[in-house]
């Protein structure tokens, strides 16, 4: 029992942990020259603690009040695989300044793969349905992160226009949902990562802003976490669809609700047509 007790206080035996899970973690950045790992605030063994559950969907702004004092900056870590395969096609981390004013009043959007620097990648045939997405989002000044990905994809849909694959993978919190989209094609047994891009979007389908997502994740990383285990994968798919029925109900009530503005404003337009041709009529 005592070296049970002493391996999981050893800090080397939570970076190995850490590393295993989030490979993406052992590359540098390129403002520190050091892995995310190197940096003194972050302690191994917290950061797998926050970001190995699902956070808690009840994560509420509430808590993040307008004196809190939100990131400055993000290290998003970003390691995608073949379904089954304990090597990541690929891995990369991510480094997102958050201080200035374009940024906090912009809608929030990390792209970990730009459509001007797309990435080949060797793969034998498979299903793009089987691609994995980690993207977990670290604040280093606090060593505190959380998990914005649900890991298995939650949807697969092809691009209207240029046919590419999309494959998206989503958590919702605090009522909004956190999407990374992976753009993908194949074309003789090489798969090219066009874009990689992480996303917040409100109930209503609107675009949140930078401020408005830092927010979010800051409470999320304070909040509760999960402990549903592989449960969860499929109640992030769960919960992903009901955000999506509930988005498209919002429009379609909001649709029937201008129609009927619309049908009043015609009806009292044309009894003030009807009204004033009636008056020209009795003179």
């Amino acid at each position: 029992m005592a070296g049970l007790r002493a391996l999981a206080a050893d800090p080397e035996t939570w970076r190995a942990l850490c590393l295993a899970q989030w490979p993406s973690l052992g590359l540098e950045t390129l403002l520190e020259k050091h892995s995310i790992l190197g940096s003194p605030a972050v302690s191994p063994q917290r950061l797998f603690a926050d970001a190995f559950p699902f956070p808690s969907t009840s994560t509420s702004t509430d808590a993040a009040a307008a004196d809190q004092c939100l990131p400055g900056e993000l290290v998003s870590a970003v390691d995608i695989y073949q379904n089954g395969t304990p090597r990541p096609l690929f891995s990369r981390v991510v480094e997102t300044s958050t201080s200035s004013s374009w940024f906090l009043a912009s809608p929030f959007r990390v792209d970990a793969v730009e459509c001007k620097d797309p990435v080949p990648v060797r793969v034998a045939s498979f299903s793009p349905a089987e691609l994995e997405l980690s993207w977990i989002v670290v604040d280093p000044r606090s060593g505190r992160a959380v998990n914005v990905s649900s890991r298995r994809a939650v949807a697969v849909d092809r691009h209207w226009y240029t046919g590419e694959t999309l494959v998206r993978y989503a958590v919702v919190l605090g009522g909004s949902k956190f999407e990374a989209t992976v753009t993908c094609s194949e074309e003789a047994g090489c798969l090219t990562l066009r874009e990689v891009g992480l996303t917040v979007e409100d109930a209503d389908g609107a675009a949140v802003s930078g401020e408005g997502s830092l927010r979010l994740l800051a409470a999320a990383m304070e909040g509760s976490r999960r402990k549903g285990g592989e449960r969860e994968r499929y109640e992030a798919k769960r919960m992903y669809e009901e955000f999506v029925r509930s988005k498209r109900g919002r429009k379609e009530s909001k649709a029937r609700r201008e129609g009927l503005v619309d049908l009043c404003c015609s009806a009292v337009s044309a009894v003030a047509v009807l009204s004033f041709l009636a008056s020209v009529v009795l003179r």
